[in-house]
């Protein structure tokens, strides 16, 4: 029997792709390699490393000091599998029950959420002539909080068995049930689809939002069952895939990619929940650090300082606004002052969704490159300033009740 080599891959015979896959995977190390420096001085100064992963794509992006051409193939798909991955692990955290009386108990603390930091958002697209297209992108990026960055805070503090932590989950959770709407109204307005088209993607999003929550709520031991496995290698791939396969279903029921995932999640209870957790964090904070570079990637730095102006104005006026929306919120719980503080200043951060909000915008080239840049910058700045004035309210409290000294009666 004649044994014979077997023929040259493609990549092999042709050295252009071999030195276009060298490029890619230096280019790619590099990354990586960045990213986890930029993560550990992020734990070192207390930070989210969300601003610091977004700085890392200005650096290295369109227009930045060292711009990468090796990377698009590989960080387009990773980025839209990091998305998936944070809404999929978000949802893990809720199970249906703990979403609907989240829903009854803060509904109307969330219309004033809405009202409060939707509107500054929209307001200043209008004044820059971006249009109402323009309005609802910048609306929701105001909008809605960061989860992560909010539970990071929450757990680095030593905040979670606080009085006015349910409220603050109460608020979170509403968002997330605003944004399983909101989404797919976007995505639909961003493709430019008719009033009725837009009526129609409201109407198959509720009906799935309301399917889901049943389903969780009657058979979500079943829907466990389904993809848990004591193999780890078994349970890995089963969730993986079953949250790609539901997302891109969403996706082509013009729900969101994004909400399948999170809907996903809402199913997923009990230890199941746990032990997805568990096993698919490490690869979220991978795919997610992508996400974050890649937005940064694509918004050129010098579109940032003509919108760094607005960026200032509107992450200050909206960090009242999330104040005085868990201000009311825990009041309302019967909270006092302090809790009432710490419960506003936790709510100040914007982060994943935000971006995730701009760059569904920008991919769909509905709307100008200044948004991006106005995203990128206001990101920066509330996710800043979210850790550090969590940190700095129980001191500010305690200087604005301390009584002043009795003068001494004279003798």
């Amino acid at each position: 029997m004649a044994w014979t080599l077997p023929p040259q891959s493609s990549a092999a015979a042709e050295p252009g792709l071999e030195a276009s896959s060298a490029l890619t995977l230096i280019e790619l190390g590099a990354v990586f390699f960045c990213l986890g420096v930029l993560g550990r001085l992020a734990g070192r100064i207390g930070l989210s490393p969300i601003p610091l992963y977004l700085l890392g794509g200005l650096f290295f992006g369109n227009g930045g000091l060292i711009e990468l051409e090796g990377l698009d193939g590989f960080s387009e798909i990773a980025s839209e599998i990091g998305v998936i991955l944070l809404l999929l692990m978000l949802g893990l955290e809720y199970t249906a029950k703990e979403l609907v009386t989240g829903l009854r108990q803060s509904w109307l603390s969330g219309v004033l959420d809405i009202v409060l930091n939707f509107t500054p958002g929209a307001v200043v697209a209008l004044l820059l002539g971006w249009g109402p297209v323009g309005a609802m992108v910048m609306g929701g990026v105001t909008y809605i909080s960061s989860s992560g960055i909010v539970a990071k805070v929450l757990t680095d503090l030593g905040r979670l068995g606080n009085r006015e932590t349910p409220v603050i989950l109460s608020l979170l959770v509403f968002e997330d049930l605003a944004m399983a709407v909101y989404l797919p109204i976007l995505t639909t307005v961003l493709a430019g689809a008719s009033f009725a088209g837009g009526m129609q993607a409201v109407g198959i999003s509720l009906v799935v939002v309301t399917v889901v929550l049943i389903i969780a709520l009657r058979f979500g031991n079943v829907v466990s069952a389904v993809v848990d496995s004591k193999d780890r290698e078994v349970f890995l791939l089963t969730v993986l895939g079953a949250a790609l396969l539901v997302a891109g279903v969403a996706a082509a029921m013009q729900v969101s990619a994004a909400v399948g995932a999170f809907l996903l999640g809402i199913a997923i209870s009990g230890a199941t929940a746990t032990n997805a957790t568990r096993l698919l964090e490490p690869l979220r904070d991978l795919f997610a650090a992508i996400f974050f570079v890649v937005f940064g990637l694509n918004t050129d730095p010098a579109t940032i300082p003509p919108v760094l102006g607005v960026a200032v104005l509107l992450a200050f006026i909206t960090a009242l606004t999330k104040i005085g929306t868990g201000w009311w919120a825990a009041r309302r719980q019967g909270v006092g002052r302090l809790g009432r503080a710490r419960a506003g200043v936790a709510l100040i951060a914007r982060g994943e969704f935000s971006i995730v909000i701009a760059g569904l915008a920008v991919a769909s080239g509905a709307v100008t490159g200044e948004l991006a840049a106005l995203a990128t910058a206001y990101v920066l700045l509330t996710a800043i300033l979210g850790p550090v004035a969590a940190r700095l309210v129980e001191p500010a409290m305690g200087l604005l009740q301390r009584k002043p000294r009795p003068e001494p009666i004279p003798a």
